[in-house]
């Protein structure tokens, strides 16, 4: 069994609810078949203690491919691809009121990342009824694109994140979890022709 694991976040600002974390649930009971072994995890938003989450998952369990799933606010009913995690330029404070010590992720690490998923191949093989999916450079210098980053730096670019709409009427968990679903199939192929 090939080991996957996936993160969502907890709740952050006006957010009690964090639909990533919504969506991660609902995956994890759909599941990917029954050569993958789903894990998952809450990080919280909070720069520190999420990069140290990353790092125990990549360093304890190896997994094939971690994806991250983060609540992008803006989004209207959109699925976001990120491409890349950057490692400088996080000025924002976190929901303990930290921000990294000169709003950087990795001291001795790359500008930028890129994840080993070509995002622009899965974002045209793959379309979702009823939400539109986009693909994406910028994850958006917060814990996000933190996560991202530390992830790809761990990892050796075997990491993915996807940006999720807020939960609406027309957005439900389920909703989420099933378009998960189809993306990360989709994406697990990409892992599958890279080690043949």
């Amino acid at each position: 069994k090939h080991l996957s694991f996936f993160s969502g976040f907890g709740p952050f600002r006006q957010y009690l609810v964090n639909s990533s974390w919504e969506a991660v649930k609902e995956l994890s009971k759909r599941g990917l078949g029954k050569n993958i072994d789903l894990r998952i995890v809450q990080l919280p938003v909070v720069y520190q203690k999420a990069k140290e989450q990353v790092f125990k998952i990549w360093t304890t369990l190896q997994p094939l491919l971690t994806v991250h799933v983060g609540l992008a606010s803006s989004a209207k009913a959109i699925i976001i691809l990120e491409q890349c995690g950057k490692n400088k330029g996080y000025r924002e404070m976190d929901a303990c009121g930290f921000h990294p010590e000169g709003g950087c992720c990795m001291l001795d690490g790359p500008e930028k990342i890129e994840s080993t998923i070509n995002m622009k191949t899965l974002w045209k093989n793959i379309s979702v009824e009823g939400i539109d999916i986009i693909f994406s450079r910028d994850a958006g210098r917060y814990i996000c694109d933190y996560t991202y980053y530390a992830s790809l730096y761990y990892g050796n670019g075997r990491a993915a994140f996807i940006h999720v709409p807020p939960l609406s009427k027309s957005v439900t968990a389920a909703f989420l979890g099933k378009a998960l679903q189809t993306i990360i199939l989709e994406m697990l192929k990409q892992c599958g022709e890279e080690s043949k």
